[in-house]
């Protein structure tokens, strides 16, 4: 969502849109038409910034829904319709975004959403409901700075835990993956430094020359996808070492540094002189420049890339059964010194993403009666089986001998895998039925109370049993019988987690916005240049260029807000601790 919306443009707008209202059909109130016939099927329109599917939901979810709120979801997705803020402005422009909203917050969205009349007060739709009896805290504290009062949000990720836990489960945002069996062929050898790594992948390389289907392997392969303020590839470097970005700035999750990102000395410049030494080492993917995330994803599934930063991207793609049992996959190596960034638990609430329901709408009761479910333990472990939640029991799970275990089917289907779905459960296949809401309502690493175990099904006793492929007991007699990263992590007290807080990134004004779009453009373009320089000098001049010329475009101006709002995180991360560990008081 790169472009901003006034509160002042929205609510001319939707004043315009309901005096013509007003000619025509009657809008519904915020305390719901009280008369709605519960055996009328209906299509609820979901605007959903979060979504990666456009469409109907289909499948097994679909079924649960039906037959539970006699609905189907149409899910409208700005991520897959193009034009990102362009459909939320030309819906806005209509005063209707849809019955049911799930949405990004920061930079002023949810206050303009608010004056703009866009989302409905539901204080009076909760007031019987659990959502509200349960999580009572996390919404006020979202609600609670708005002008108009009442209850127009609620946040995603709420949580029972305190902010100091990691609210990843058993991989942190990032580590040093390796292929371990290559890793193992040279020795497990010991990194004493970040600059150790690249002799070490060198090694792998010469070790593991080909890919599964014979191709060149290297150690490292780029994307530039996901680049926004800075290069996501370099930034991920400076994330081992504790750090995550604000805008132009990189905060320490303890708070205790922030870093402006073109400083010669900090990190991420770091990253970029380690990068550069990597390629001319070799060990780089000369593709990295031209290839998307696809491409690189089944470069992972094929073995050509060594080493991996996300759990998500190496292990996820090459980490089969049939692997794990070969001794090949990735695992985590150490690298002294480092130590790897992970959010934190929310227990007011991650406000940066909320779920509301549309001021339009015609179902409001039914649709907070979905919204209530969707925060109970059986929704969570549903509509969470996207982010590693359990899916339906007695098909995917089931309780033996008083634990949590996955059925045969499951086995197969889960997490996300091209299975049939048996026709009483929804038909079709299981990938393509799971929920593409793609919002957490709570966090994944809860307890469930129906089984006492965490939503998280990786995290189960009976799933964590399993580790006993020739590839886990290798890792794990090298790391002290760890079963996990994060417990290898923590055992090491080398993980850092950043408490989570309900702090928002406030809106932030055109100009800085138009001077931030000039100033990352260069930022993100010289980084990979950096990257493939044909030597040191030619780095460092490149590096002088980004310098200098964003200084010449104001960056300046744009630093001192993210200084500001990098120094309110982390005050809010403090304050976050000290509020959790003062309940109850």
């Amino acid at each position: 969502m790169k472009k901003r919306i006034t509160s002042l443009l929205l609510c001319t707008i939707i004043a315009a849109t309901t005096i013509l209202a007003g000619c025509g059909k009657e809008t519904t109130s915020s305390s719901g038409s009280g008369n709605e016939k519960k055996d009328e099927f209906i299509t609820v329109d979901v605007f959903d910034t979060l979504a990666n599917y456009q469409g109907i939901q289909s499948g097994w979810f679909a079924k649960v829904v039906k037959d539970k709120f006699n609905m189907e979801l149409n899910i409208i997705a700005p991520n897959v319709a193009g034009g990102g803020d362009t459909l939320f402005q030309t819906r806005s422009a209509a005063g209707n975004l849809g019955d049911l909203i799930i949405s990004k917050t920061e930079n002023g969205r949810f206050e303009n959403m608010v004056k703009a009349g866009l989302l409905m007060d539901m204080t009076s739709l909760l007031k019987d409901k659990a959502v509200l009896t349960n999580y009572k805290d996390a919404i006020d504290i979202m609600n609670g700075d708005l002008e108009t009062k009442g209850i127009y949000g609620i946040p995603g990720e709420i949580s029972n835990q305190s902010p100091l836990v990691s609210s990843e489960g058993i991989e942190p945002l990032v580590s040093p993956y390796v292929r371990w069996d290559s890793y193992k062929a040279i020795g497990y050898p010991a990194m004493e430094s970040l600059e150790d790594f690249i002799p070490v992948m060198k090694s792998m390389q010469e070790n593991t020359p080909k890919s599964d289907s014979g191709k060149k392997t290297y150690a490292i392969s780029l994307f530039k996808d996901w680049d926004d303020n800075m290069m996501v590839g370099a930034k991920n470097y400076a994330s081992l070492y504790g750090y995550n970005e604000i805008g132009f700035v990189l905060v320490k999750a303890d708070g205790s540094d922030s870093q402006d990102i073109t400083s010669s000395d900090g990190y991420y410049v770091k990253a970029l002189k380690f990068l550069f030494q990597a390629n001319q080492a070799g060990v780089i993917d000369p593709e990295s420049t031209t290839q998307n995330y696809d491409i690189l994803s089944d470069k992972y599934r094929d073995g050509q890339i060594l080493t991996s930063l996300w759990s998500f991207q190496g292990s996820s793609y090459y980490n089969t059964v049939e692997h794990k049992n070969m001794g090949k996959g990735f695992m985590p190596a150490y690298i002294n010194g480092s130590s790897p960034f992970s959010f934190g638990c929310y227990p007011s609430g991650n406000g940066k993403t909320i779920i509301a329901i549309g001021s339009q709408t015609k179902h409001p009761e039914r649709i907070a009666e979905f919204i209530d479910w969707l925060y109970s333990p059986e929704g969570m472990e549903l509509a969470g089986q996207a982010n590693g939640a359990a899916g339906i029991e007695g098909l995917t799970w089931e309780i033996k001998d008083g634990k949590a275990v996955f059925t045969d089917f499951g086995e197969k289907a889960l997490p996300n895998n091209d299975v049939s779905v048996p026709e009483e459960w929804g038909g079709g296949s299981w990938k393509d039925g799971v929920c593409a809401l793609n919002f957490k309502t709570l966090s994944i690493v809860d307890i469930d109370p129906r089984i006492n175990e965490p939503y998280l099904t990786s995290m189960w006793s009976s799933e964590l049993a399993k580790r006993t492929t020739p590839l886990d007991l290798d890792w794990q007699e090298k790391s002290g019988g760890a079963k996990t990263t994060i417990e290898f992590l923590e055992n090491n007290h080398a993980l850092s987690v950043a408490p989570g807080t309900s702090y928002l990134q406030p809106e932030e004004g055109s100009d800085i916005t138009t001077l931030r779009g000039q100033c990352k453009a260069v930022i993100v373009d010289d980084s990979w240049k950096m990257i493939f320089a044909k030597d040191e000098t030619e780095f460092n001049s490149i590096l002088k260029h980004m310098q200098d010329t964003v200084k010449g475009l104001g960056y300046e101006q744009v630093l001192n807000v993210d200084m500001k709002n990098a120094k309110d995180l982390a005050a809010s991360r403090i304050k976050a601790v000290e509020d959790y560990n003062n309940k109850g008081k």
